[in-house]
C-alpha cells in the first residue's frame, strides 16, 4: 500500500462552460479525485466536467459561496484538499510545490500561494490584487470556508505554510463583466450586513468609498498597474458606495430584496 497522500480538487459551479475545461485540465494530472458543486448549471458544465474520469459531479442548489463551498469540502474523500475557482488555474511552478509539499511529510495542516489575475489583457501585479495569498491547500478535516459572502475564505485550525508558483485568476471578461459583478456583490455584501444587524450610517457612505481608491491605488500602489490602477480604484469606491446605498435601500425604504438577488434573500428581521 502507498504512503503517498491523495489529493482531492473541489471546484463550484454555474455555467462555467467557458472555463471549466482549462481549470481541470491544470489539476487533473495531480488529482485523484475531482469533486465539483454545481448549482444546476443550464450550459454545458455537466457535459465537459462528466467527460473527465476523476470527475465526481454533484448538483445541489446555490444557498452562498461558504456553504457551497463547504459542501463541496466535506465530500472530498482524500488526504488533502485543494479548493480552487472555476476561473482559476493551477501554473506548471505551483503544481511542482504542490507536489514537493505533499511528499515532504509536512507537518503543516494548510498551504496557501499568490493568485494573479488577469484583467484587462494584462496580470494585475499591485492594487491589492496581487500577491493576495489565501489559503487553498488543507489536510482534510483542518479547515473549513468561512468570511462573507460572496468574499470566502478558508479558515485553518493548526500551521499554515506559504508556496511558490501563482495561481491563476481569470475575473472578468471585460469591464462589462466587472460592472456585472460589482453590480451582483454588493447586492449580495449589503444584504448579508444588513442580516447581520449592519444600518445605513451617512458618514460611512461617504468615507468607505474614497478610503476604498487611497488604499487600493496609493497603499496598495494600484498607480504601479497604470491606468488598469485607476480604473480597478475607481471600481472598488464604486463597490464600496453601492453596499453603503443598498443597505441604506433595505433600511430606510422598506424594500424586502435587492432586484438582482434570488427569492431567498428577503429580509427575515
Amino acid at each position: 500500500m502507498s504512503d503517498k497522500p491523495t489529493l482531492s480538487i473541489a471546484i463550484i459551479t454555474f455555467n462555467e462552460e467557458k472555463n471549466i475545461r482549462e481549470c481541470i485540465d491544470s489539476v487533473n494530472d495531480i488529482a485523484d479525485e475531482i469533486v465539483i458543486y454545481d448549482s444546476f448549471s443550464s450550459d454545458k458544465t455537466e457535459e465537459i466536467c462528466i467527460s473527465y474520469d476523476k470527475v465526481e459531479f454533484v448538483k445541489h442548489p446555490f444557498d452562498g459561496h461558504v456553504n457551497q463551498k463547504n459542501r463541496a469540502l466535506e465530500a472530498c474523500s482524500s488526504d488533502w484538499i485543494l479548493s480552487i475557482d472555476a476561473d482559476e488555474r493551477v501554473t506548471p511552478e505551483l503544481r511542482n510545490s504542490i507536489l514537493k509539499f505533499l511528499s515532504s511529510n509536512p507537518g503543516a495542516i494548510a498551504a496557501k500561494f499568490p493568485r494573479l489575475t488577469y484583467h484587462m489583457r494584462d496580470y494585475i501585479r499591485h492594487s491589492g490584487w496581487y500577491p493576495n495569498a489565501r489559503y487553498r491547500l488543507v489536510k482534510k478535516g483542518y479547515a473549513t470556508w468561512g468570511g462573507e459572502n460572496p468574499h470566502d475564505v478558508i479558515e485553518i485550525n493548526g500551521k499554515g505554510v506559504m508556496l511558490t508558483g501563482d495561481l491563476i485568476h481569470y475575473s472578468f471578461v471585460d469591464l462589462s463583466d466587472q460592472v456585472n459583478t460589482i453590480n451582483k456583490f454588493s447586492s449580495i455584501k449589503a444584504f448579508t450586513r444588513f442580516e447581520k444587524g449592519k444600518r445605513f450610517s451617512l458618514l460611512r457612505m461617504l468615507f468607505k468609498p474614497v478610503s476604498k481608491f487611497v488604499e487600493l491605488y496609493l497603499i496598495k500602489r494600484g498607480l504601479l498597474d497604470g491606468m488598469r490602477g485607476f480604473i480597478i480604484a475607481v471600481s472598488s469606491a464604486y463597490s464600496a458606495f453601492l453596499v453603503e446605498a443598498k443597505i441604506y435601500e433595505l433600511d430606510k425604504t422598506g424594500l424586502e430584496k435587492l432586484g438582482n438577488l434570488p427569492v431567498s434573500y428577503k429580509k427575515q428581521n
